[in-house]
């Protein structure tokens, strides 16, 4: 007795499918047969069946994924495999997933290799097969078309009507050919090259008045030329010669989109499209925020641990600030507005694949080790493309640095929704602020962070002003300037 089934990305429409691969599992997933399979029939047969991973089947409905790629497999033709192994890795919009296998066999054939793009929800991924003795029957076996379609059953059928309107259609082409030569003969048509078409064209010269010279009547460059210098006219030399002088080709490389950048090229174009932003900037005093971090880092390598970077304290200032003025801390929706009583800050972290946002859950209530430590980590997945879902969603505000790591002294941020705010946190530069007496001055470390905040325009309600930005800011300033009050 063989089988065999398709490891394919889920169709949505199976609502139930977690039901269906518990009750159903004998009808949905396999296809028995006391025969081998030795036929296209038997493909067929075997396509009507197939079975989804119910982890997949959770990622891609709650993304609204439709395609996606294969980032690499974990098995190879011919591996023995079991349930809850991994197969392969899928590379949705928003982060990499494992897809499990559900039954043990054999993988007999992988139709999409490594690398795969743009594969459409329901596509055929790989085969499988219970006995090993079954796998060399896949060897040559590549997926028609009607293999990926949500009713495989129906599709064998529909071929022949497609060729009998193709044989009708050259019936009903012919029927005006044959009227055609009544109208028109061979002799009337015009024939003529394509510079003395355009030449024609240019001086509005009928090339029915012209007779060609070239063979077989053909009108040629000449005998436009002769006919408007028979009617007096110039012909422009340099026209002709303009036009054959063509532009040095462009070098370049053509960079194919990775499935995150499409995404937050998209989210970011819907923010901005959608979300009225405005902005407010603010100068911070660092001097004592970055004492403190070499007091604490100088305590931190005593006892072996991780170095606190400046962002770290940034994002627990911005936590705490958001505790203090939680209207900032919430989402915009038509007929509220939701005040979160967690405070999630998103980080963003650009990699070579794209942008990534991962999530400190509950930022406000960690220590700076421990967000050291979260931030690490998930900086290092983000950019091995490994982020699960958990990783990057449920956050209430972005924390976005391009001070530190490039040097940008201010920025204008994007809202990333539906979040209602992000802060942008620019470089510190040394400045020289003048003293009491007239002699008197000092150096000071200073760095600008700006806000971007929903502005509802219409909707007069004040926990989207900019007094309660300000409010936010001024807050998130007396935690970086004041950085010990952050311990109480």
């Amino acid at each position: 007795m063989a089988y065999a089934s398709h490891i394919i990305n889920h169709s949505k429409k199976l609502k139930n499918v977690s039901n269906l691969l518990r009750h159903e599992n004998a009808v949905l997933v396999r296809w028995f047969s006391n025969d081998a399979v030795s036929s296209r029939d038997d493909l067929l047969k075997i396509h009507r069946h197939v079975y989804v991973p119910v982890e997949s089947e959770r990622v891609i409905n709650s993304s609204a994924i439709s395609s996606g790629n294969i980032a690499r497999w974990l098995k190879k033709e011919g591996d023995k495999v079991s349930p809850g192994e991994v197969l392969c890795e899928v590379e949705t919009d928003k982060a990499t997933v494992e897809m499990e296998c559900m039954e043990e066999g054999y993988l007999a054939k992988i139709v999409k290799g490594d690398g795969s793009k743009e594969i459409k929800v329901g596509e055929v991924i790989a085969i499988t097969v219970e006995e090993e003795e079954d796998i060399p029957k896949f060897k040559d076996y590549s997926p028609s078309v009607s293999d990926a379609g949500a009713a495989p059953a129906k599709e064998p059928s529909p071929p022949p009507p497609p060729k009998q309107e193709e044989v009708e259609k050259p019936i009903s082409t012919s029927e005006p050919k044959a009227s055609k030569p009544s109208a028109a003969s061979p002799e009337d048509r015009l024939f003529a090259s394509p510079v003395a078409r355009n030449l024609a064209e240019e001086h509005n010269v009928s090339l029915s008045s012209i007779k060609g010279t070239g063979p077989n009547g053909l009108i040629v460059k000449a005998d436009i030329e002769d006919y408007l210098a028979s009617r007096g006219k110039e012909v422009p030399a340099k026209a002709p010669k303009g036009k054959d002088v063509a532009a040095p080709a462009l070098d370049y490389v053509d960079i194919p989109h990775s499935q995150i950048r499409k995404i937050t090229a998209s989210r970011l174009l819907f923010s901005k499209q959608t979300i009225p932003h405005y902005y407010l900037t603010v100068d911070i005093c660092v001097d004592n925020l970055m004492g403190l971090r070499n007091q604490l880092n100088s305590i931190q390598e005593a006892s072996a641990g991780k170095r606190i970077s400046v962002n770290d304290l940034v994002i627990k200032a911005a936590a705490l600030a958001l505790r203090k003025v939680p209207r900032c801390n919430s989402s915009w929706a038509d007929e509220y507005i939701r005040q979160f009583k967690n405070v999630n800050i998103n980080v963003a972290v650009q990699t070579e694949n794209g942008l990534y946002v991962p999530v400190i859950r509950d930022a406000d209530k960690k220590g700076l080790s421990t967000i050291a430590e979260e931030v690490r980590q998930l900086a290092q997945k983000a950019k091995d493309n490994s982020l699960k879902p958990q990783d990057y969603e449920g956050g209430t505000f972005t924390v976005t640095n391009l001070g530190g790591p490039f040097g940008i002294k201010q920025f204008c941020a994007i809202i990333n929704p539906p979040q209602s705010g992000i802060l942008a946190v620019g470089s510190a530069e040394k400045r020289v602020v003048p003293g009491l007496g007239p002699d008197q001055y000092k150096f000071s470390s200073f760095m600008s962070s700006g806000e971007a905040l929903i502005n509802p325009c219409d909707h007069d309600d004040s926990a989207y002003t900019g007094a309660i930005g300000a409010e936010w800011l001024k807050a998130f300033k007396g935690y970086i300037e004041n950085p010990e009050s952050m311990l109480l």
